[in-house]
């Protein structure tokens, strides 16, 4: 259920995303992923201003000391979601758009985030501005964060660093900063995001969409592409295929470098694939970031 020809035929977006998490989980040990407070984890001594309803008795009766169960809400997280809705986003791959994969992404991350505890936010890149949604916990701002993400259609060019400060209005702790993009860039604007956001401090992943066709140089007959942001038309045929995988090579091993040297991680995803990779990315680097 995480193939994404599959996922095309889920119109519900909110349902999508726990088809996705629940054919995820399957087998995985659910009580790592209960909900808010109900994961035992640690005592620790109880300090002035704590819930009393945290006490632990018991612990009490022992040891005449008063201590608090902390749970997995105690070490939840902040997770904002940035997605790149600029034009090139509208890449189609066998029917398959960046933007609908993006859409994918983030309605089943932000589920299994929440379904954790954790605070979510969305904040879209597109035509030259940036759509901010604040994170939050509760279920309510679930269901915004998925009608907003229904609502997205890429156009433009991405957007200029002038708009960047809403970014650093966080919740003054540490996050996790999950960015979906294709890198397609005119004059280094993601780059200069990319910089920003590594100054920040916070966990950072970076989603890398390219279609298929893409990376294997696959257009069926057409002989001419068109730039979706620019309007430029350039001449293709088969023979160049060689070449221009070569130069692909190259060029995704400097990205990697690069997002590397920024202590970024970075994923490159195929439109084709299923979800996998990007949920146990997720999971992994959201862990690292707790501690």
């Amino acid at each position: 259920m995480l193939d994404p020809k599959v996922l095309m035929t889920i119109k519900d977006l909110p349902l999508l995303a726990k088809t996705v998490i629940d054919g995820f989980m399957n087998g995985f040990n659910k009580s790592k992923v209960k909900g808010p407070g109900l994961e035992f984890s640690q005592y620790r001594s109880y300090q002035p201003g704590d819930d009393l309803r945290w006490l632990d008795w018991r612990m009490f009766a022992r040891s005449d000391r008063y201590y608090i169960r902390e749970s997995e809400i105690e070490t939840s997280i902040s997770v904002r979601f940035l997605i790149d809705a600029s034009a090139s986003m509208a890449h189609d791959d066998h029917g398959i758009k960046k933007i609908d994969y993006a859409r994918f992404m983030v309605a089943s991350l932000a589920f299994l985030a929440n379904l954790q505890g954790d605070s979510v936010g969305l904040y879209v890149f597109q035509d030259g501005g940036l759509f901010s949604l604040a994170s939050k916990p509760d279920p309510q701002h679930l269901q915004r964060l998925y009608f907003h993400l229904e609502q997205i259609k890429p156009m433009g060019t991405f957007t200029q660093p002038v708009h960047y400060k809403e970014l650093f209005a966080g919740s003054g702790r540490k996050e996790l900063l999950i960015f979906i993009t294709d890198m397609y860039q005119v004059d280094g604007e993601i780059s200069k995001l990319l910089d920003s956001l590594s100054a920040l401090k916070h966990e950072v992943i970076l989603f890398h969409l390219m279609g298929k066709n893409e990376i294997d140089f696959d257009f069926g007959a057409y002989t001419t592409l068109k730039d979706l942001e620019t309007g430029e038309t350039i001449d293709v045929n088969g023979r160049e295929a060689t070449a221009y995988q070569s130069r692909l090579k190259d060029h995704l091993d400097k990205v990697r470098m690069e997002l590397l040297g920024k202590h970024i991680f970075y994923r490159l995803i195929n439109t084709s694939q299923p979800l996998d990779d990007a949920l146990r990315d997720f999971l992994v680097q959201r862990n690292k970031t707790k501690f």
